[in-house]
C-alpha cells in the first residue's frame, strides 16, 4: 500500500493508504503505486484520482479539484502540497458553473497582462471544479 497525503493552506485534505494516485504534472498525469520511484514535481491545475484498493474499479475513484502545488514521492509515500483542493462532494456543480462563467466574463474585460492572468487562473481553478463534479455525475449513474 501507499500512503497518500493531501495537504492544503488549511491543513490535511486527506491521509490514508491507498493503492493508487493518479497526478496531473506539467507533463501529462502520472500514476504512482506501491513501489514507485522516488520523485518531486510540480502539480499543475487538475483531478487528482485516488484507487484505495487495487480491485476497485474506476466507478470507485475518489477525485480532488486542484490548482497545482508541490508532489513528493519516497518510501511508499505520495504528498501533495497545494493551496487549496476540493473533494468531489465539496463541490456544488452549480456554483461551481457560475463561477466559472464569471472568471471568463473577467477575462473577456482584462484591460491588462496582470488582470488577465489572474482572471485566467480563476477560469483555470472553475474547470477543473467542473470536470470533477462532471466525474462525480458520471460516478452516480
Amino acid at each position: 500500500m501507499l500512503k497518500f497525503e493531501l495537504v492544503t493552506l488549511e491543513g490535511s485534505k486527506f491521509g490514508e493508504q491507498v493503492h493508487e494516485v493518479i497526478l496531473p504534472t506539467k507533463d501529462g498525469y502520472i500514476a504512482i503505486f506501491p513501489e514507485h520511484m522516488p520523485l518531486v514535481s510540480m502539480a499543475v491545475p487538475g483531478v487528482i484520482s485516488v484507487r484505495r484498493k487495487s480491485t476497485d474499479p474506476d466507478s470507485k475513484l475518489e477525485y480532488f479539484a486542484t490548482n497545482g502545488g508541490i508532489i513528493e514521492v519516497g518510501d511508499n509515500r505520495v504528498r501533495v502540497l497545494v493551496d487549496e483542493a476540493d473533494r468531489e462532494d465539496e463541490i456544488n456543480e452549480k456554483e461551481a458553473q457560475a463561477a466559472f462563467d464569471h472568471a471568463q466574463s473577467l477575462a473577456k474585460e482584462a484591460k491588462d497582462n496582470i488582470s488577465l492572468q489572474q482572471a485566467q487562473g480563476l477560469v483555470d481553478r472553475q474547470a477543473v471544479r467542473l470536470q470533477v463534479a462532471n466525474l462525480r455525475r458520471r460516478k452516480r449513474r
